[in-house]
């Protein structure tokens, strides 16, 4: 038993320090946007006096982390309803039907996944340009499935294959179409992998700067994360605000991680047991 309480305790000092080297930061931030300029100057790492929401209320109103944030959110949303649909249509053809070219179109997808955006970031730019989609939401939700669309045919795909074709041959048999067994029996019984995919793609999406900053360059139309990383420039002589801002940004990403951490685990090990 000795042994045994010496071996967790080698386990959980190190997850300790973890949780504290990971949480630290969130609550160092949390603490400088609740501080005046004057006591960040003074004393950046001493406690707040007192709960101060005036940086917030800044950030979110003069500085325009209101408007950001519904870009984000209309963009994510968009992005991720179009991903899922996509996602899961393409899972199931190329795990359960049968049809010639399936594997290399299966392979295709798979190489999206090693193509970074970068390689394609000043081509990408240009089409969106003489498209007319350049500031545009349409334009980055186009960008967002078209870059997230591989991992996500990868994932449906593996989970669609852990399903007994057996289930797909009993409902052909009942009569229905390939469209009805995808409706009627893929949908429900790939909720789980779709929850998590969701996730996942929401999470990516959500925190993206790069892409964001390539098709909606404007002020007006900028992403959440993209507004963030505006901030430090244009008040780096006021932290605090730019401080409240960044947790404007986190609140969400860190209310999913805290409630969904269980279908964010499940998402990244979806489908890895078979196929």
């Amino acid at each position: 038993m000795s042994r045994i309480g010496l071996g967790r305790w080698f386990v959980a000092i190190p997850m300790a320090l973890l949780a504290l080297a990971t949480v630290y930061p969130l609550v160092f931030t949390a603490n400088v946007a609740m501080k005046t300029r004057r006591e960040y100057i003074l004393d950046r790492f001493s406690l707040t006096e007192a709960l101060r929401w005036e940086n917030v209320v800044t950030a979110w109103t003069s500085v325009g982390m209101g408007r950001y944030f519904v870009n984000s959110l209309v963009v994510v949303t968009c992005s991720v309803l179009l991903l899922l649909l996509f996602g899961s249509m393409a899972g199931f053809a190329l795990s359960q039907l049968r049809f010639r070219g399936s594997s290399a179109l299966f392979l295709g997808c798979l190489a999206g996944l090693f193509v970074p955006f970068q390689v394609i970031m000043v081509p990408l730019a240009r089409i969106m340009a003489d498209s007319g989609l350049l500031d545009t939401y349409p334009g980055l939700i186009l960008v967002y499935v078209a870059q997230f669309l591989p991992f996500t045919v990868f994932l449906m795909t593996s989970y669609y294959k852990t399903i007994p074709a057996e289930i797909i041959d009993a409902a052909r048999i009942d009569g229905n179409s390939v469209y009805g067994v995808y409706r009627r029996i893929m949908l429900p019984l790939g909720t789980p992998a779709l929850l998590s995919v969701g996730i996942l793609n929401a999470l990516f999406c959500w925190n993206d700067v790069l892409m964001a900053l390539v098709v909606m360059p404007s002020a007006e139309h900028r992403t959440l994360m993209v507004g963030v990383t505006s901030l430090r420039g244009q008040y780096s002589d006021d932290i605090p605000t730019f401080a409240a801002g960044v947790m404007i940004a986190a609140i969400p990403v860190l209310l999913v991680y805290l409630f969904l951490q269980r279908q964010i685990a499940d998402g990244v090990a979806a489908g890895s047991t078979k196929g």
